[in-house]
């Protein structure tokens, strides 16, 4: 069943309707969901699943493990409770009074012998670090989860305990606080069990708590992103900069005001790019791992203004927190008994991580964390405003580039959607799923990354063919170059390792162009390899009874799919091949879409003969997107009236290319000094 909000205000809320009145029902919605689950006042917060072979507990999961889902699912329905309960103190879900059920809870957590007791850190070290003094564990990230929340609702919990309560709780927090923890993210997470002690009165170790502050600060990229182990995702802003804000209430400016002014201009600086990350319905994109919290994107935004000074615009705020939220909770295919699935929409494996269970997915109630606001808080009286979307000409595309992280955002005003281009990504060659978080070309909020059934094709991603002994190679490294003259310059490696130079490894050398509805691309093809036959797949379509149809223009050819998305939402998908590619497939697919059970995928084909031949270098085609079925123009579909090769052979293999538009527009695309300014 999906949300239905009976409180809509569109005269304060002219974009979504949603006020603070929403939120509370919003929130209401996902508790009574779960909670009917919990058939017991005893019973911990453990929900259906309809899978365990990736996700935990499963036959691999070590015992200590089975107990931290209890923990799990505890602290992350109470993101979700805590505010809830500040709010309406004798809140009762299911006909459990919340404050009576989660202090009981909270307390079994942390009391020895009890069986939902989750055990200390030095407890588990003993009986299962097996002599690795860095050990880390679930319970580190769920003792944050539960610091947070009992601060929301301070006085319906934490202030019944009794003293010895308190400390039985305090000693558990600071046994995780004191331990080792995994070197990225997770430090704030000592953090901040290290902070709410503090608050409250307990001793702590200050040189721990500076040294996790400092190696925070250090992670910082620019332009209010964080590097997070690996790469970049939305842990930058769901983590970073939400947790910050908060450290820097607790304890931050108080004992380290260099550090608490530093996150806090980080925080602003984020809030300068932040909100065109999200489109014209403030959808989120999906992108990155644990895309399974899905609203979580938007916390950052409430994170904000709980700093001294911060600059985030209330009303742009609020309707791109509550766009996102009404993204996931109005469809009908959100939940699996109650529960919000293992995916994005529907439930889709191909996007989960085997560090997930059931109850991971209520990470998104960090976005109710806009309720600690008052009532009468900017954030809940300003008016809607849509930020970018209001002042974008209808086939202007707005774009947006961010060289730290080395990400870029276009807002297409033609037909509303934002299209991420990422950088700065490095995955294990054969590991398919990170690539599919972080190695597509394109991200686009309205058609959401799509996996692969087929070995030689991938949406939004090349796929190389060695034709001799048909292996398949895949773009896992992507070095950023930047934006120069309205093209962005990337380079991809296939099946990119460290042990071998890069001139012996094949890569494309990326240039992409925005256009009203999506993006052009014009690639170079860097090889010493062959023969080979080379696959670029479009964005995944839902296949809900779709028409299909081909034109062509010279020798520029196209297929445009006209559909509807599982909400019967009009979509439409086109793409174009103008040179260097051979021919236009298509390939239907199941269960590879997070929006549809079925899908088709147009990709284009082009093969490679021999090893050492000047032929095409260049690849140049282009994808458009649109959220109706009006049929794309003529010099929509067949922008360009020539490509301009500097050789004679017009293949590309040296000097500038420039591309003719029909409206006189010319791009040059040159790859000339790329070389010197890649960064990873």
């Amino acid at each position: 069943m999906k949300f239905e909000p009976k409180t809509l205000d569109f005269t304060l809320s002219p974009y979504t309707g949603a006020t603070r009145q929403t939120w509370i029902e919003a929130g209401k919605y996902l508790l009574e969901n779960a909670f009917r689950s919990i058939r017991h006042f005893d019973d911990p917060v453990v929900l259906p699943r309809y899978e365990d072979e990736i996700t935990y507990p499963n036959k691999n999961t070590p015992a200590w493990k089975v107990q931290a889902e209890y923990f799990e699912g505890l602290t992350r329905t109470l993101f979700i409770a805590g505010p809830l309960m500040a709010i309406e103190p004798d809140l009762t879900i299911c006909g459990y009074l919340l404050r009576d059920y989660y202090k009981a809870q909270i307390l079994r957590a942390v009391t020895p012998g009890d069986p939902n007791y989750v055990r200390t850190y030095t407890e588990m070290q003993a009986q299962f670090g097996a002599g690795d003094p860095f050990a880390t564990y679930q319970q580190t990230v769920e003792t944050c989860a539960l610091v947070i929340c009992l601060e929301m609702c301070h006085e319906q919990i934490w202030d019944t305990y009794t003293k010895e309560e308190k400390d039985r709780i305090a000693a558990f927090l600071s046994d995780y606080a004191g331990n080792p923890t995994v070197p990225q993210n997770w430090r704030l997470f000592n953090m901040l069990d290290y902070a709410f002690l503090w608050k409250n009165g307990y001793e702590i170790d200050r040189d721990i708590m500076r040294d996790h502050a400092q190696a925070i600060l250090g992670y910082y990229s620019g332009d209010g992103w964080y590097r997070d182990g690996r790469g970049f995702d939305y842990y930058s802003c769901w983590a970073f900069n939400l947790y910050t804000p908060i450290w820097n209430n607790w304890y931050g400016y108080e004992n380290e005001p260099y550090l608490a002014q530093r996150f806090e201009e980080n925080s602003n600086e984020l809030m300068k790019t932040y909100t065109k990350w999200f489109d014209r319905d403030g959808f989120t994109n999906m992108w990155g791992r644990s895309g399974i919290y899905r609203f979580a994107a938007t916390s950052p935004i409430a994170g904000n203004f709980m700093l001294k000074n911060p600059t985030a615009d209330p009303g742009l705020a609020r309707r791109i927190a509550s766009g996102s939220l009404l993204q996931f909770l109005t469809r009908d295919d959100f939940l699996y008994e109650g529960v919000p699935t293992l995916g994005f929409y529907r439930p889709f494996l191909p996007l989960v991580q085997g560090y997930s269970c059931a109850e991971s997915p209520y990470w998104m109630g960090k976005a109710f964390s806009c309720l600690t606001l008052p009532e009468n808080h900017p954030f809940w009286t300003a008016k809607e405003q849509n930020g970018i979307w209001e002042e974008i000409g209808e086939k202007e595309s707005v774009i947006t580039t961010l060289d730290g992280p080395g990400l870029c955002m276009t807002n297409h005003g033609a037909n509303g959607i934002t299209e991420l281009r990422t950088g700065k990504v490095l995955a294990p060659k054969n590991d398919r799923h990170t690539m599919w978080n972080y190695s597509k070309l394109a991200f686009n909020t309205k058609f959401p990354w799509e996996s692969a059934s087929s070995e030689e094709v991938e949406s939004q991603q090349y796929v190389m063919i060695d034709t001799p002994t048909g292996t398949t190679h895949r773009c896992n490294a992507t070095f950023w170059s930047g934006m120069r003259d309205e093209v962005l310059y990337r380079r991809q490696f296939f099946s990119y390792d460290a042990e071998t130079e890069a001139c012996w490894l094949t890569a494309m050398n990326l240039a992409d162009i925005a256009v009203p509805y999506g993006l052009i691309r014009a690639d170079k093809l860097r090889t010493c390899r062959g023969p080979l036959r080379l696959t670029l797949g479009a964005y995944g379509f839902p296949d809900n009874g779709t028409e299909m149809e081909e034109k062509q223009c010279g020798d520029f050819r196209a297929v445009i799919l006209k559909g509807s998305d599982h909400t019967g939402r009009p979509i439409q998908l086109a793409m174009t091949i103008f040179d260097g590619w051979k021919e236009l497939k298509n390939l239907h697919q199941k269960d590879v879409n997070p929006d549809s059970e079925n899908s088709i995928l147009v990709y284009a084909e082009t093969s490679r003969s021999r090893v050492y031949a000047y032929e095409k270098y260049f690849l140049i085609s282009q994808v458009l997107t649109k959220n109706s079925l009006e049929d794309f123009t003529e010099e929509e579909l067949f922008p360009l009236t020539g490509i301009e090769y500097t050789d004679p052979e017009a293949c590309g293999g040296y000097g500038p290319v420039k591309l003719v538009f029909r409206d006189g527009t010319v791009k040059t695309v040159d790859f000339d000094g790329i070389e010197g300014k890649l960064v990873m």
